[in-house]
């Protein structure tokens, strides 16, 4: 909203540009006020881009434990970009709005006795076993963010095993610490379907569920023969996992390792 202008000299806080006829608002001041911006700086703060404009050279960046978008913590410009996690770290209020919204619905539909396909509370912090985790580039990541600014964070890989590669079980076992932490959360072994993207844009609706076992859970994905057969996947190749920060979205991808048999 801009501030109009006055008799008196108002220059912007930012830039000291005195020039303009018309100063857009920026964050309250201690004396109540709001600094007077010109329309430059005035419409990069608007856009949420003052932090990452003006100040990136300055201390008290931190990654939100979430999507790990780059928030300045203890900035007056950004205070109510981010909050405070329990654990410590921060994450930013796109994900904490997204996680409140995904529990709220949660609640509602487990009170009508539903099981939810919805993503976890990714702002909760996840150690992934070292041998679980994902090794990308930027082109693997640039090959699924097909939307401008989207951002795409790795979750975790696996080797495929003999069992994983079989195609006529057509199922793949998720470690378990992953699948608490990166599938929807399942109250019944039957499991729920769960739609799943490939790294070539296509969409796949597989069956979530676990086996109870003594007192654990093994998880597996079902359902995948057609996903599997279509991309030739042998005992070796390796599984990848991604999210769509900005649509809390699965994708899937397999990475080739293994020789496929010679032809006489």
């Amino acid at each position: 909203m801009a501030a109009s202008s006055s008799s008196s000299k108002t220059s912007c806080f930012q830039c000291e540009d005195s020039i303009s006829d018309t100063f857009k608002n920026g964050w309250r001041l201690r004396s109540g006020d709001f600094a007077p911006l010109c329309n430059r700086c005035g419409s990069v703060y608007e856009d949420g881009r003052f932090c990452e404009t003006f100040h990136s050279n300055d201390d008290g960046w931190r990654d939100c434990e979430s999507c790990g978008k780059l928030v300045h913590c203890g900035c007056v410009v950004s205070y109510n970009a981010y909050l405070l996690l329990d654990f410590g770290g921060v994450i930013c209020m796109d994900c904490s709005k997204r996680n409140f919204i995904t529990a709220r619905n949660r609640c509602l539909l487990e009170s009508q006795g539903v099981t939810a396909n919805l993503p976890i509370d990714f702002g909760k912090r996840i150690h992934v076993e070292p041998s679980y985790v994902t090794r990308v580039n930027g082109t693997e990541l640039q090959q699924i963010s097909r939307k401008p600014r989207s951002i795409v964070t790795p979750l975790f890989e696996k080797n495929l095993t003999a069992s994983d590669a079989d195609h006529k079980l057509a199922r793949l076992v998720i470690p378990k610490k992953c699948a608490e932490a990166f599938f929807p959360v399942i109250t019944v072994p039957n499991g729920v379907p769960i739609q799943v993207q490939d790294t070539d844009g296509k969409e796949w609706v597989f069956k979530f569920r676990y086996w109870p076992s003594s007192s654990s859970r093994t998880y597996v994905l079902e359902g995948l023969r057609d996903y599997m057969c279509a991309m030739k996947a042998q005992v070796g190749d390796v599984v990848k996992f991604y999210r769509i920060e900005s649509e809390g979205k699965l994708v899937i991808g397999l990475r080739k390792t293994s020789v496929g048999p010679s032809s006489s």
